[in-house]
C-alpha cells in the first residue's frame, strides 16, 4: 500500500456515524499526515444541507473523535467554505480519500489544480457503507430515527 505524505479528506460531519469513521481510518491508513476540510455553516446552507449541529460544534466533535481513534497522528483541520477548500491550492495534497459518492468532484479539482501549476491528488475511493438495511448510512437518515450511527435500524 503506497503511503502519502499528506491526504486530503472533506465533509460536513454533523453526526460523526461509520460511514465517516472509515472514510477517516482510510485517510489515516494512507497519510502521514492528514487535512480534513470541514463544511462552513454558510457553505452547508449554500448547497441544501441542514445541519443539526453549528460549526464550533461539529469542529469539536470531529476533534474529539480524532483524539481517541487516533492519537498519534498528524492532522490539520480547515474550514470548507467551497467544495475543494485548501486542497486546490497546496501542493501538500498528493491524495484524496473521499466516497463513492462524492468521487466525481475529484476531477473538477484536479483540473482546477492543473491551471494552478500543481500536480493532480490520487484518488482514494471508499465505497459507501450500508446500514443494515442494505441502503447507505448517512446522516439524514440518523437524523429521521431509521437507523443509528452504527447502522442498525431503529
Amino acid at each position: 500500500m503506497k503511503r502519502y505524505a499528506n491526504v486530503a479528506i472533506g465533509g460536513t460531519f454533523d453526526l460523526i456515524h461509520k460511514g465517516h469513521k472509515i472514510l477517516l481510518s482510510r485517510a489515516f491508513e494512507l497519510g502521514e499526515e492528514v487535512t480534513i476540510g470541514l463544511t462552513s455553516d454558510g457553505f452547508a446552507a449554500s448547497i441544501g444541507k441542514e445541519l443539526e449541529h453549528p460549526y464550533k460544534e461539529r469542529l469539536s466533535a470531529l476533534e474529539g473523535y480524532l483524539i481517541e481513534a487516533f492519537p498519534q497522528s498528524k492532522y490539520l483541520i480547515s474550514k470548507l467554505n467551497d467544495y475543494f477548500g485548501p486542497a486546490i491550492v497546496l501542493d501538500q495534497s498528493q491524495a484524496i480519500v473521499v466516497s463513492s459518492e462524492t468521487a466525481g468532484m475529484v476531477e473538477l479539482a484536479n483540473k482546477d489544480r492543473e491551471r494552478r501549476g500543481l500536480n493532480a491528488m490520487q484518488v482514494e475511493t471508499v465505497e459507501m457503507v450500508d446500514a443494515d438495511d442494505g441502503k447507505p448510512i448517512s446522516t439524514t437518515r440518523i437524523r429521521n430515527n431509521e437507523i443509528n450511527s452504527d447502522g442498525q435500524i431503529i
